[in-house]
Formats: structure tokens, C-alpha cells, sequence
């Protein structure tokens, strides 16, 4: 069960918070102010921070840079009511996963949490070398798709790409792109556009064996 500590000085949101939460089967806990959540990092592991941006004393921002120290591991999504290119850029840089301004619905929440915590998972596999974990990456139908997009093509911009995927979300298609990237499946040439490396054309012959093994099973 995944750990998320959710940080807000507003009591009644880090209460909704929590209900969704627990109810979607994540661990919780709570934390009303910057420092307490420093704190609460010092001595427990989580796996993802929901973090105000806009808190009294000691801001998100600032919180993020302590974060970043005490527990690297664990990634960070900012919320926020006062949303600008500059702050959402500025939390990026200084090592968030994603961002997100209120209101936000609880099902594009859910989301971007399910996403920033597989890419967790699968920087941790590549980090220890786990094979069965990063073949584990390969089991989602999309990067699957993605491979054999370019594969079949050769060469692949993001938009030619996502028309092909039939996915407006770019963001969604940057997600997977990077997972392949990190395990050395996909690169990005001179014009931009993705090719397969030697290593994604193996893995994509990988899998046309592997398909053609599980089709003729009876």
C-alpha cells in the first residue's frame, strides 16, 4: 500500500483529502504546516507528497527543497489556488513530479498520483537493475503501441505520434515516452523525432516473438 502525506494548511481539505484517499486504498497521513511535514519525512518513508504551494511561514517551495534532503525518494506533486506558468515551471525545476491547481477533480488527482508513482517504480527498478520489474514496464498496452509505432515507421515526432495513439492528453504520451527512454528503448534524434535504439529493436523483436508464441498456443 502506498504512503501519501498530504500537506495543507487548510484543515477541511486535508480531511477531503483523506477520505478520497483511504478510500482509493492509499496510506495516509497529515500534516498542517511546512515544518511539521519536514518532520513527519525525517522519521516515516512515504512514496508521495500532495504539497500546498501557498502556506504561512514556510511555503511549498520551500518545504520541496527540504524535502528534497531529508527524503529523496519520495515524489511531490504541488496543489494550488494561485496557479501560474512561472510557479508550476519553478516547482518542476526545484524537483516536483507534477503539478496541480485547485480546484482539480478528484479523478485528474487520482490520475496524475497513479502516474507520478509508476514512474517512481520504474526509476527504482533501473536503479537496482530488477529485469522482471522493467519488463514489468513493457506489460502497459500504450508503450507497447509506442514501440511498434516506431518500429514500423522508423522515425516518430510527439504529435504525429499522439494522433496515431489517438491520445489528446500530450502529457500522457511524454509520460510513457520518458519511462522508455529511461530503460534505453527509445531516444530522441537531432530533428527530434523518436527512433528505437539497438536496444528497443531487440526488445521489439522480443515481443513479435513473444506475440506470435502466445497466438499459436492452443
Amino acid at each position: 500500500m502506498k504512503k501519501i502525506l498530504i500537506v495543507d494548511d487548510d484543515r477541511e481539505m486535508r480531511t477531503h483529502l483523506t477520505e478520497i484517499l483511504r478510500g482509493a486504498g492509499y496510506e495516509t497521513a497529515e500534516a498542517a504546516s511546512g515544518r511539521d511535514a519536514v518532520e513527519r519525512s525525517i522519521d516515516e518513508d512515504f512514496d508521495l507528497v500532495l504539497l500546498d504551494l501557498m502556506m504561512p511561514k514556510m511555503s511549498g517551495i520551500d518545504v520541496l527543497a527540504e524535502l528534497r534532503k531529508v527524503s529523496p525518494r519520495a515524489r511531490v506533486i504541488m496543489l494550488t489556488a494561485f496557479a501560474t506558468v512561472e510557479s508550476a515551471v519553478d516547482a518542476v525545476k526545484r524537483g516536483a513530479s507534477d503539478y496541480l491547481s485547485k480546484p482539480f477533480k478528484i479523478d485528474d488527482l487520482l490520475t496524475r498520483m497513479r502516474r507520478v508513482l509508476e514512474e517512481a517504480s520504474f526509476d527504482a527498478c533501473a536503479i537496482v537493475g530488477d529485469l522482471d520489474c522493467i519488463l514489468g514496464s513493457l506489460s502497459n498496452l500504450t508503450r507497447r503501441k509506442i514501440i511498434r509505432i516506431i518500429s514500423a515507421r522508423r522515425s516518430v515526432r510527439l504529435m504525429e505520434l499522439a494522433r496515431e495513439l489517438d491520445i489528446e492528453d500530450h502529457t500522457k504520451v511524454i509520460f510513457h515516452l520518458k519511462i522508455l527512454r529511461a530503460a534505453g528503448i527509445v531516444e530522441q534524434d537531432k530533428d527530434r523525432s523518436y527512433t528505437l535504439t539497438k536496444e528497443g529493436e531487440r526488445t521489439m523483436a522480443g515481443l513479435k516473438i513473444l506475440e506470435t508464441h502466445l497466438s499459436s498456443t492452443p
